[in-house]
């Protein structure tokens, strides 16, 4: 499954990303994103990060940097601040 997902966001970026303008506002751009969550997620998690990632993904959001989270992360990590940057 992870490989026809990996397979489907490839296929986007070949054939349908070079005919529309640029407007991802994170680094990596959404579909690296996807491509990096299901490598190091899986099929399921990694469609989920995806998916949450692509909703904020809109005009209101200021974006930037936003990296797949490792794969032993926690989704409640008390080190990490709520704008997700640990500063230990």
């Amino acid at each position: 499954m992870k490989k026809l997902l990996r397979f489907l966001v490839r296929g986007y970026q070949l054939a349908i990303s070079p005919l529309l303008p640029p407007s991802c506002r994170f680094y990596p751009s959404c579909s690296n994103y996807a491509l990096e969550a299901l490598q190091v997620h899986g099929a399921a998690r990694g469609s989920w990060l995806a998916a949450k990632r692509i909703c904020r993904c809109h005009p209101w959001n200021p974006g930037g940097h936003d990296p797949v989270p490792p794969a032993d992360s926690k989704k409640s990590n008390s080190s990490t601040t709520a704008c997700g940057c640990n500063h230990s």
